[in-house]
């Protein structure tokens, strides 16, 4: 099975995602317990941060993005992809373009939108079937922006959260670009490029863009 295998990015082999799995990695655990345990793991160990782009291949490699402290919606789906595939459970990268509407102000001053593109989640294949679940968003983050953090049971999909506690309207997805068994980088860089031109013509002679 392809979603299985390491790859470039998703290296689950290394040192240091091994350390990452290594308390889920024990049989008494179930496929669907892994998972849980793994998604909250990334949800909220690593905070999300929109505003630091790459285009270096680099940037994106599991084992790389571990080190880190911070990551965006892909760097996080990363980790989790990774860590699924190392513990066993089929998983891979689904891409999207979300819009949101809650603290949007320095995402439209940075962006020049507040539409965001590529936008990661992650696919995994648990009970013969597969469920999207997404964990971008931190819970501390989520608190801030009275949005109810997006839990997972092993059961349903888990990756939209269109609505703050009071009922305003949070996040939207606007396109579905798909899933793949790699990280399609050359799709990503001209996806970015194509939709925030003036990032790229303000840091042209950079690979590495810190908004």
């Amino acid at each position: 099975m392809q979603n299985l295998k390491p790859t470039y990015f998703f290296d689950f082999e290394s040192d240091e995602i091994q350390y990452l799995i290594s308390e889920f990695n024990v049989d008494i655990l179930t496929a669907t317990e892994k998972t849980i345990g793994l998604y909250l793991k990334v949800r909220d160990g690593w905070r999300y941060d929109p505003y630091t782009l790459s285009i270096q291949k680099e940037s994106f490699v599991a084992s790389g993005i571990v080190k880190k402290s911070t990551g965006h919606c892909i760097d996080k789906s990363i980790l989790l992809i990774a860590g699924l595939r190392g513990l066993g459970i089929p998983a891979r990268i689904h891409l999207a373009k979300v819009k949101n509407h809650i603290g949007v102000e320095r995402l439209i001053e940075k962006f020049g939108t507040n539409e965001l593109t590529p936008h990661g989640m992650v696919n995994v294949f648990l009970n013969n079937k597969w469920l999207k679940l997404s964990p971008a968003f931190n819970k501390s983050l989520c608190d801030i922006y009275d949005v109810p953090a997006l839990d997972f049971d092993g059961k349903s999909d888990s990756f939209l959260q269109a609505y703050t506690s009071d009922g305003s309207l949070f996040m939207e997805y606007l396109e579905d670009y798909g899933h793949y068994e790699e990280l399609p980088f050359d799709f990503m860089v001209q996806n970015m490029k194509s939709h925030y031109p003036s990032i790229f013509e303000k840091y042209k002679d950079q690979n590495m863009f810190y908004l």
